[in-house]
């Protein structure tokens, strides 16, 4: 007996997969169950976030619904893998905060932040909340740069302090290699494999979402929201350099590193945030895991949400509309700060690790 319900199905389906290992083929999951004839908790948790959910396997399995042995894979794996995120969160009290409601706290929260920031500035200069400012240090008399990075910059170490918390017990239980640690070769290899997302390809010819004909269509908008999701990060880091370094404050002209980055950044989280969404909406059921919805659909709010405002921002930042603008958009930075570590986003981490565990299993092996 498993932990919980799901893992109890999870180890059923697995035994059968690995009596019929007709889809070890199709992408990492297989082969590493191949790897073991019994599967812990530990176990199920690592094959459930190597999942990519591409949902090739139910299309060629010979034993998925109607068939009585019900052998449903992807679905499967996809609400162990969300059972997983609360099973890991540090701490455990917020675990699952996130899970029905994920889309309705996001929102609360970029809105909370939003009104914090307006209040601000009311309260120190109520005639300047729609007034106009340009030139280096517009955005920070809105707030105070110190302010402003005293209180991102909690936000930001509390996330990266919660997620390395919750990916260190992930890494224990799935089971780290002997020596307690993954080689370089390993990491490298786990790089290239997140990044090229190489198993969101169904074997080869594509991801299933809505239907039986398989499209790159999910691991484009992947793509376009997690690169842009990077350069985004990127101009944030840029810009950093250039106030501490350079003595460089913002708003830059639209010419600079930092709004070059951000522009791209911001233009890949929209497309790609709203591609993702229509993908879900249209996502077979059959292979949906009904109750995570909430989550997954307020991350990519999120994300979307910080694309847009941003884009928004630097088209309007020299206008009456910059202050409400700016606050609205650092609103949504801090909502997908906090809730980074209990949502969507850990699914990326989590399969980052798993891919780490499988390239070490496959070079032992070898």
């Amino acid at each position: 007996m498993h932990g919980t319900r799901i893992l109890d199905e999870a180890d059923r389906l697995m035994t059968v997969c690995n009596s019929c290992r007709y889809c070890e083929g199709l992408c990492a999951v297989f082969p590493a169950m191949e790897m073991r004839r019994a599967f812990s908790d530990g176990d199920l948790n690592y094959l459930a976030n190597l999942c990519h959910s591409c949902g090739a396997c139910y299309v060629d399995c010979q034993f998925s619904p109607p068939h009585e042995f019900n052998v449903n894979v992807p679905k499967t794996l996809a609400v162990a893998r969300a059972e997983s995120y609360a099973t890991y969160a540090w701490p455990q009290a917020l675990s699952g905060a996130f899970a029905r409601n994920g889309l309705v706290i996001a929102i609360i929260a970029a809105l909370s932040m939003a009104a914090f920031i307006l209040g601000f500035l009311a309260l120190n200069d109520a005639r300047g909340l729609f007034g106009v400012r340009t030139g280096p240090g517009a955005f920070y008399k809105l707030m105070p740069h110190n302010a402003m990075a005293a209180l991102f910059g909690a936000a930001f170490l509390y996330a990266i302090l919660a997620l390395v918390m919750s990916v260190r017990a992930f890494w224990r239980d799935i089971g780290p290699p002997i020596d307690g640690r993954a080689d370089g070769g390993s990491i490298f290899q786990a790089i290239r494999d997140a990044g090229e997302l190489r198993y969101l390809h169904g074997g080869g010819v594509g991801c299933y979402n809505e239907d039986d004909k398989p499209t790159d269509r999910r691991k484009l908008f992947h793509h376009l929201t997690f690169y842009g999701f990077l350069l985004c990060f990127a101009a944030t880091s840029v810009a950093t350099l250039y106030h501490y370094l350079l003595g460089r404050e913002a708003p830059y002209p639209w010419w600079d590193l930092p709004v070059v980055l951000g522009t791209l950044g911001g233009i890949g989280l929209i497309v790609g945030s709203i591609g993702l969404f229509v993908a879900k909406m249209r996502r077979d059921p059959a292979l949906l895991d009904e109750n995570s919805y909430g989550m997954d659909v307020g991350f990519i709010a999120m994300l979307l949400l910080t694309g847009f405002t941003g884009i928004l921002l630097l088209i309007l930042r020299e206008t009456a509309a910059m202050g409400p603008l700016l606050a609205l958009h650092l609103g949504a930075v801090f909502a997908l700060f906090i809730t980074m570590p209990y949502g969507k986003f850990v699914h990326g981490i989590y399969r980052f690790v798993a891919l780490v565990r499988y390239a070490q299993e496959r070079r032992t092996a070898a």
